[in-house]
C-alpha cells in the first residue's frame, strides 16, 4: 500500500555526477532537497575510467568550480596523478587531468551530501513519476512510499533501462553490477516524454601482479601539482605512475576472428554508442589500416589492485577479451578482474529541453547528465549544477542561470545539446567552442565567479580571494605596461639567444612578453623588479597579453552575437505561418522553440536567409504592439 513519505522542494534521481551537484547546488541555495540512490555505495561511482578531467573536460570541471560546485574539490582530494595535457600546444587547450582513487572519491562525496544542509540522501529505486492534484510531482519508490516535489531532476546515468551486454550474453543491470531502474522509463514514456536508447562500454579491470610493466612507457605526474579547484591551496603530490602499452597485428587478427561474436555487429545491440570513445573491436574494423592502437594502464586506488585498460572497452565475449588482451605487450599473463561490457540505456532527446535543462512541456521537471544524451562524468557534473540551480531559482521565483556559448564550456554544452540534440552521446571538446581563446581553464573564475556569487554559490571566504586574485592580476599588468627596460649587453644577449630581433633604445616589458619567442622566465634576469606572485597569476597575465589582439577580436563577435540573443522569440509563435522560411526551417523551429534569434541561427536547417525573416518577423510584431499602443 502506497504511503505519504515525505515532502521536498526538490527531488534528484541519481546520486552520480549529475545527480551529487544537482542536489548540493539545490540545497546550497536554500531548497529542501532530496536524492534517490539506487544503491547507496554507488554514490558518486566512477563505472568507467577512474579519471576527472582530460581535453576540454578539465575546462568543465573549472567552470563547475568557479560556479562553487563540487567537484573539483573532491578531485583534489583524492588525485593519485595530475597531469596539464597539450602543453604543447597553444592556451586554449591546456586541461588537467587527474587520474583519482574511485573508491576514496564516491566516499567523499556521499559524505559530502550526508553532511550538507537542507540535502536528505535515500536508497530507493523510483518506479513512478507523476503530476499531483496541485501541480507537484508525485514520486512512488519500489517500496510503495511516495514523495511530493515541487521539481525533480533526472540524473539516471546508465541505469535507465540498463542492459550489459559480453558477447552473447545479456541481461538487465546498471553498471557495476548494480539493479537497473526497470520501471521508471514506462513512467516517463506515459508521461509523453521521448525517450531513446544509447550505448556505452567500459574495459576490463587487471590485476597489477599480474602485469608485466618492464618496458613499457612510463607516464608520470606533474610536478608542482595544479589543482583544479580555487579553494586548493596547497596539493598533496603525485602518488602513481600510470603506463602506455599498444596493441599489435596479433590482437587485430584475434578481434577480426571473432567480429562475428560481438554483440554490436551481430545486430544484438541496438542502442548508439559514442563517437569519440569508441571500442577496440569498433577501431579495429573503422580504421582497418591502422596497424596498432594505444592504451593506457592505470590504476584504479591506492587501496586496491584492479588496473583500468583505458581505450580498451569492448562487448566480446569473456574468453575473447582475454585472448587479446593477452596478445598486448605486458598483459602477456594478465588476471582479469572483471571483463569489460557494453551497457545500452534509455535518455532523452535533449531537443525537449530549455536552456535551463527544464522540459519545455513538464513545468518543474529537469534533465541532467547521461540522461540528457551526454557521457562522461564532467559533462554531467556541469548539467547537474545546472539544474539544481535553476531548479531552486524557479521555486524561489527568482530569474533563472543562463550560460551562453561565450561565458563558458557549460554555455557551450548545453546549447548544443538543446539547440542541436545529439544522435550519438555527446562528448565535450575543445573543437566544438568557436571562442575557445576566451574560455581558457585558467580564467574560469574571471568568467564565472561573479555568476556563482550573484546566486548564492559562492561564500565571502572565497569572494574575497577572487577579489584580491583580480587585483593581483591587474596590478601586475599595470606594472609591465609602466616597466621600461634600458637596453644592455644583457637583455640584448637574451634576445640573441631566443632567436628575436635585439634593442637600441628603452622598451616596455609588456611589449617584450608580447613577442611569442620569450616568456617571464627568460626574461628574468632583467625583470629585477618582478613580484613574488603565484605562478597561476603570471601565466594569466601572459597569455592576456601574447593573445591580445585574437581576444579582442573574439570579444567584438561576442558582443555582436550576444545582440542576437537579447532578440527573444515570443513562445507562442507558429511558424508554419511565417511567410518566407523554408520548410525546413519551419519543422525545425516548430519542434526546438527557440528562446530567441540566437538559438534560432544555431538550429540545423536554418539558414541565415531564415533569421533575416525572423528578425523582420519580429520588428513587424514589435510596430503592431507599438501601433496599437498608440490607438489605446
Amino acid at each position: 500500500m502506497k504511503f505519504m513519505a515525505g515532502e521536498f522542494e526538490v527531488a534528484v534521481i541519481g546520486a552520480g555526477h549529475a545527480g551529487i551537484e544537482a542536489g548540493l547546488a539545490a540545497a546550497r541555495l536554500g531548497c529542501k532537497t532530496a536524492v534517490f540512490t539506487i544503491n547507496m555505495d554507488a554514490v558518486g561511482n566512477c563505472p568507467c575510467n577512474p579519471s576527472i578531467g582530460g581535453t576540454a573536460k578539465g575546462h568543465l570541471v573549472r567552470e563547475i568550480d568557479a560556479l562553487g560546485g563540487e567537484m573539483g574539490k573532491a578531485a583534489d582530494e583524492c588525485f593519485l596523478q595530475m597531469r596539464m595535457l597539450n602543453r604543447g600546444k597553444g592556451p586554449a587547450v591546456h586541461s588537467l587531468r587527474a587520474q583519482i582513487d574511485r573508491r576514496a572519491y564516491s566516499t567523499r562525496m556521499k559524505h559530502t551530501l550526508e553532511l550538507q544542509k537542507n540535502l536528505e540522501l535515500h536508497q530507493a529505486e523510483i518506479t513512478e513519476l507523476e503530476r499531483s492534484e496541485d501541480e507537484n510531482w508525485l514520486l512512488t519508490t519500489r517500496l510503495e512510499a511516495q514523495y511530493k516535489a515541487k521539481a525533480v531532476i533526472l540524473a539516471t546515468g546508465t541505469y535507465l533501462g540498463g542492459k550489459i551486454y559480453v558477447g552473447d550474453i545479456s541481461y538487465e543491470s546498471g553498471p557495476d553490477g548494480m539493479f537497473p531502474s526497470k520501471f521508471l522509463p514506462d513512467s516517463l514514456e506515459k508521461l509523453g516524454m521521448s525517450i531513446r536508447r544509447f550505448k556505452t562500454g567500459t574495459p576490463a579491470r587487471v590485476l597489477k601482479s599480474s602485469i608485466n610493466f618492464e618496458g613499457l612507457e612510463e607516464q608520470c605526474g606533474d610536478e608542482p601539482v595544479i589543482p583544479f579547484s580555487y579553494d586548493t591551496d596547497t596539493p598533496t603530490g603525485n602518488k602513481v605512475k600510470c603506463y602506455v602499452s599498444w596493441t599489435n597485428e596479433n590482437t587485430k587478427q584475434i578481434i577480426l576472428d571473432n567480429i562475428h561474436r560481438s554483440p554490436m555487429y551481430s545486430g544484438k545491440i541496438e542502442g548508439i554508442g559514442p563517437r569519440y570513445c569508441p571500442s577496440i573491436e569498433d577501431k579495429i574494423v573503422r580504421f582497418s589500416d591502422k596497424k596498432r592502437h594505444q592504451l593506457f594502464i592505470e590504476p584504479c586506488g591506492i587501496d586496491t589492485e584492479e588496473m583500468y585498460l583505458q581505450g580498451m572497452s569492448s562487448s566480446l565475449p569473456e574468453d575473447v577479451q582475454i585472448k587479446f588482451y593477452h596478445s598486448i605487450k605486458g598483459l602477456e599473463n594478465c588476471v582479469v578482474m572483471r571483463p569489460a561490457y557494453a551497457i545500452e540505456y534509455f535518455c532523452a532527446d535533449p531537443l525537449q529541453m530549455k536552456s535551463t535543462l527544464e522540459f519545455a512541456d513538464f513545468s518543474g521537471l529537469y534533465g541532467a547528465g547521461q540522461f540528457n544524451g551526454s557521457s562522461g562524468y564532467e559533462e554531467a557534473a556541469a548539467q547537474g549544477l545546472v539544474a539544481g540551480v535553476n531548479a531552486a531559482l524557479k521555486i524561489q521565483g527568482k530569474e533563472p542561470m543562463i550560460l551562453d556559448r561565450a561565458s563558458s564550456y557549460i554555455g557551450t554544452l548545453i546549447d548544443d545539446l538543446v539547440t542541436k540534440g545529439c544522435n550519438d552521446p555527446y562528448r565535450m571538446m575543445t573543437s566544438r567552442s568557436e571562442y575557445r581563446l576566451i574560455l581558457r581553464q585558467d580564467n574560469a573564475d574571471t568568467r564565472l565567479t561573479p555568476i556563482g556569487r550573484s546566486i548564492g554559490l559562492i561564500d565571502d571566504t572565497r569572494w574575497n580571494k577572487f577579489n584580491q586574485k583580480q587585483k593581483l592580476i591587474q596590478d601586475e599588468l599595470e606594472r609591465i605596461r609602466k616597466t621600461v627596460i634600458a637596453p644592455s649587453d644583457n637583455l640584448n644577449e637574451i634576445l640573441r639567444n631566443n632567436n628575436t630581433s635585439e634593442v637600441n633604445t628603452g622598451i616596455r616589458l609588456i611589449d617584450l612578453l608580447k613577442r611569442p619567442e620569450l616568456d617571464y622566465n627568460k626574461l628574468s634576469p632583467i625583470d629585477t623588479e618582478r613580484p613574488q606572485l603565484e605562478t597561476n597569476i603570471f601565466e594569466q597575465v601572459e597569455v592576456e597579453i601574447k593573445y591580445e589582439g585574437y581576444i579582442k577580436r573574439q570579444l567584438a563577435i561576442v558582443e555582436q552575437v550576444r545582440k542576437l540573443e537579447k532578440k527573444l522569440l515570443p513562445k507562442n509563435i507558429n511558424y508554419s505561418t511565417i511567410d518566407g522560411l523554408r520548410l525546413e526551417a519551419r519543422e525545425k523551429l516548430n519542434k526546438i522553440r527557440p528562446e530567441n534569434i540566437g538559438q534560432a541561427s544555431r538550429i540545423s536547417g536554418v539558414s541565415p536567409a531564415d533569421i533575416s525573416v525572423l528578425i523582420i518577423y519580429l520588428a513587424s510584431l514589435k510596430n503592431k504592439t507599438e501601433v496599437i499602443a498608440d490607438d489605446n
